[in-house]
């Protein structure tokens, strides 16, 4: 099974992936994952991408789609994915119909306010990415992850200026792939506002999991 998640920053795209992934038997693939890991190693492509981002600047279609492209082809990928944060604009999405067509579309609806929310509290450790929230998902120390001992820090990103803009480029660039997907009859749309259990529970009946 070839799944994309679509939906706002903050709508839990990257949860209900950590959620589904072993259950479907498929590896969970995100594009910030990739950049990052890229980047670390020093590839050729993460030397691209390192550059570009040092300066403020957008990391451009064709550069993301090669990245995705050398992710898709690893073995555990074969069989199917899910992608969380690819495609983002409407040339990504021609190009992965072309590289490897995704069966569905999953859109996760979420109100602004919830994601200003959500985001403005969210903490991410610095080395291993685990997320956390100081409303409901403290680590145990405060600062310090529980997985790995890294500091937990607030993202630039995470600012709520930085939220609102991050809204606003999403409508421009992505919320277009809602209709381009329903279009092609390979959307899904579920309502992310819930706890994470009751959203995983939501998409697992839209899939027809539950039979």
């Amino acid at each position: 099974m070839k799944l994309i998640f679509l939906g706002p920053p903050g709508a839990g795209k990257g949860t209900i992936a950590d959620l589904a992934a072993p259950a479907l038997g498929l590896p969970h693939i995100s594009t910030g994952d990739l950049f990052r890991a890229a980047v670390k190693d020093e590839t050729p492509l993460g030397l691209k991408v390192k550059g570009i981002l040092a300066s403020g600047g957008l990391v451009p279609d064709e550069l993301t789609i090669a990245l995705v492209e050398e992710r898709l082809a690893a073995p555990d990928a074969r069989s199917g994915w899910i992608l969380d944060g690819f495609p983002r604009t409407i040339p990504q999405a021609e190009a992965l119909e072309r590289l490897a067509p995704a069966d569905k579309a999953v859109n996760f609806e979420v109100a602004d306010e919830v994601v200003i929310g959500r985001l403005s509290t969210r903490r991410v450790c610095r080395a291993c990415g685990k997320i956390y929230n100081v409303r409901n998902m403290r680590p145990k120390q405060e600062g310090v992850c529980d997985a790995c001992g890294g500091e937990v820090y607030t993202r630039d990103d995470d600012k709520e200026s930085s939220i609102k803009t991050r809204l606003e480029n999403y409508r421009k660039q992505t919320a277009p792939l809602i209709d381009w997907y329903g279009s092609r009859g390979k959307l899904l749309t579920i309502g992310g506002e819930g706890g994470a259990e009751a959203v995983f529970a939501a998409f697992r009946a839209a899939l027809g999991l539950n039979k």
